[in-house]
């Protein structure tokens, strides 16, 4: 009946459900299988791996570097014709072939002084033919072999005091002391945080970590000090990702701002945090120069939860990105805090701080911690406990302090020197450090034309060139790394196994830095540094704070000699390749303006675009950059005569080697003369600022009940001076 109605009946408990029958039209249902790749003539079996095996780290790839991806990205790719050691190398092709033409010219001569002539192959670089020479004979085979003599120096007169020993009135107090005991695990950390400790394959807790991270955890202001190398970067990160890991959730702002000195620090600290912050959902930006602005710009607006940043590129952000602010920030952390509270960094400081939020957590950590407390209260720090784990002049403990004795008049010796024991004793992972800019790019040179792989960190180059010799040295590729001081601070290579000092730096403190490049997280190092007779004082506070007995080394004369005349030798060579990267960057600029007036012509020109703004006017920063270069001028050169030479040499296209070294040693001394002066000068009013608390009520009340008006100050003042100036009107 309901099938004549057209109806279906239910089915009732004792009925059979009934088959249906096989339909050859549709075909069956296949699985979707996503990002698979078909494998014909394979069977089902296949698609499962058998050697599948799940990982602490699994879907991050070890091989690149993963942490370092969206630094990279954002990196200006500019088109450069020729690299410098392309350059080096063209010039160096070019004198063997004169040489050896020169040669064949003179091949008349006896066999023996054809033997004498003719050099072996390079045993620092090999040419891909083959036929790449050494620039020694076998005659010099006996100068070469002579080795350096070491003499023990011990240290002399009485040990200054231990400044760790009183703390500061202004530290409510000292947390120096730690459980020597205490482990990660120990650390109530959360398992996220404690996961990524195991993939970075951290073991134990080194001293500054065991001091900071409980401390830190608490949510105290705190101004630590440790030597370098010692793991102050996890010191930080990890009390600030673990209270990050119970943010809440409502909404995306910056909470965390972290302040470097210099860009690789930056690069560097930002590589540190990602891959503390793995395993969590904490969102890193860094935000320092030569990176691209816009994709920056995108970062910040998106609210990350920590920010990495150098104090101008933040200033920038903070003036021309809109929706970017520092009112939310809990946590501010300076990082080589010594560094970011100088008068170099002072007004932008000032400007950061303003910007702040007041009720947040500030942490200062440096090597070189300075002593002035009134400083460190600048920065606003309420009741800061203090952690010197080491003091502020302690060097690395297993590192090997040497120097090498620059005679009187012999100033113009220090590139030979340098060259000598690059060349014979300190092969590779090596960083030379000079004072200034001109001198690493001719060091760089010069130890190139005598064939040896050299690099070179300094502020004239673009951003991506500063990372790929990083890289380079790295990944030695290069075994000589010539830099300044922005690659003093802070940076982790490993590897490094001898620092040289061009010249001795301005302060003990730079000298700290320097040398804390080697010797890192327990390893041994070895630094060496050219002392000349203006250089003593340093050299003398550098042996008086040694733990260790410092060496002396000492260069056979004749070595010495050699150098020097293969130098001048070279002094041509030197020319040519400067001459070639001066066409080339003439090239460059002209083949700029060309585009720019392209652009004007099509219309597309960047006048169009809002032009940025700074917080201080073009004419306001020449003026206080003018203002510090006189003072450090007038305090350097006292004296006429001093000033006129100094005037006249400095026009000179071409300068000897003993004037190059004494300009390096006085920007070292200019810079040590203003560090001494603006130590002397009184400390009164505060570098930054901060708008106070209010006060309690009670506090206001005995406030105004003392406090007279400006009428009954005049009535009641009777002094001859108030007197006079009522008298007058």
């Amino acid at each position: 009946m309901l099938e004549q109605l057209g109806l279906i009946g239910t089915i009732r408990d004792e009925d059979l459900s009934p088959e249906e029958p096989a339909t050859e039209s549709e075909p069956e249902e296949e699985p979707i299988i996503l990002n698979r790749k078909k494998k014909f003539g394979g069977q089902r079996s296949t698609d499962f791996n058998c050697d599948f095996e799940f990982g602490e780290r699994d879907g991050l790839s070890l091989d690149d570097d993963w942490a370092m991806s969206d630094v990279l990205k954002q990196l200006k790719k500019k088109r450069t014709l020729t690299t410098l050691d392309q350059k080096i190398e063209k010039v160096r092709k070019k004198r063997k072939a004169e040489e050896k033409s020169s040669q064949s010219s003179e091949a008349e001569g006896s066999e023996m002084k054809e033997e004498e002539e003719e050099e072996p192959a390079d045993r620092n670089e090999e040419d891909e033919d083959g036929d790449e020479e050494e620039e020694f004979g076998s005659i010099d085979e006996e100068v070469l072999t002579k080795s350096d003599t070491l003499r023990e120096k011990e240290r002399r007169g009485r040990k200054k005091k231990n400044v760790e020993e009183e703390a500061p009135e202004t530290f409510s107090e000292d947390a120096s002391q730690y459980n020597e005991q205490l482990t990660f695990e120990e650390m109530n950390l959360s398992r996220p945080i404690l996961k990524a400790i195991t993939a970075l394959g951290f073991k134990e807790p080194t001293p500054i970590q065991k001091a900071c991270i409980p401390v830190g955890l608490l949510g105290r202001d705190l101004c630590a000090c440790a030597a370098t190398g010692t793991g102050k970067t996890a010191a930080f990160m990890l009390p600030v990702l673990e209270r990050l890991v119970y943010k809440p959730r409502t909404s995306q702002v910056t909470r965390v701002l972290v302040l470097v000195p210099t860009r690789e620090l930056g690069i560097q600290v930002h590589s540190v945090a990602r891959q503390l912050a793995q395993f969590t959902s904490i969102t890193t930006c860094l935000a320092v120069g030569g990176l691209d602005l816009k994709s920056q710009e995108v970062a910040l607006r998106a609210g990350p939860d920590v920010l990495i940043a150098t104090p101008g590129r933040l200033i920038d952000h903070l003036h021309n990105t809109p929706s970017f602010e520092l009112s939310h920030i809990e946590i501010l952390i300076l990082d080589e805090a010594d560094r970011m509270l100088d008068e170099y960094f002072e007004e932008q400081m000032k400007e950061i701080i303003r910007l702040c939020s007041y009720n947040r957590q500030t942490m200062l950590f440096s090597a070189t911690m300075s002593e002035e407390v009134k400083d460190l209260a600048a920065v606003s720090l309420k009741q800061p406990i203090r952690i010197f784990v080491n003091s502020n002049t302690d060097v690395a403990p297993f590192l090997r302090q040497e120097f090498v004795r620059i005679r009187p008049h012999r100033e113009g010796d220090r590139e030979a020197v340098v060259a000598a024991l690059l060349t014979r004793t300190f092969q590779d992972h090596v960083m030379v450090f000079t004072q200034t800019r001109k001198q690493a790019h001719r060091l760089h040179i010069l130890l190139g034309l005598l064939g040896l792989k050299v690099g070179e960190l300094h502020g004239e180059l673009s951003q991506n060139q500063r990372l790929e010799n990083l890289r380079r040295f790295k990944d030695e590729q290069i075994d000589i790394l010539v830099a300044t001081d922005v690659a003093a601070r802070g940076l982790d290579i490993d590897g490094v196994k001898t620092v040289i000092n061009f010249t001795m730096p301005s302060t003990t403190k730079h000298y700290v830095h320097r040398v804390g490049r080697t010797a890192r997280a327990g390893r041994s190092g070895r630094s060496v540094s050219l002392v000349g007779e203006s250089e003593r004082k340093t050299l003398k506070e550098v042996v008086k704070s040694a733990k260790n007995s410092v060496k002396a080394r000492v260069l056979p004369t004749e070595v010495v000699l050699k150098f020097r005349d293969l130098i001048s030798k070279l002094e041509k060579d030197v020319e040519a390749v400067m001459k070639l990267e001066r066409e080339e960057r003439e090239m460059a600029a002209s083949e700029a303006k060309l585009s720019v007036a392209q652009k004007r012509l099509e219309g597309s020109a960047s006048s169009s675009d809002s032009q940025r703004v700074w917080f201080q006017t073009q004419q306001e920063r020449k003026q206080s950059r003018m203002s510090k270069a006189l003072q450090e001028f007038d305090l350097a050169l006292r004296g006429k005569k001093k000033r006129e030479k100094f005037l006249k040499d400095g026009k000179k296209k071409q300068l000897t080697s003993e004037e190059r070294a004494q300009f390096e040693i006085l920007k070292a001394q200019m810079f040590a003369e203003r560090a001494a002066k603006r130590e002397r000068r009184a400390k009164k009013a505060r570098a930054m600022p901060e708008d106070e608390p209010p006060l309690k009520a009670t506090n206001q009340k005995a406030a105004s009940r003392g406090r007279k008006s400006v009428f009954d100050e005049e009535l009641t003042n009777t002094s001859r001076k108030s007197l006079k100036n009522y008298r007058a009107g």
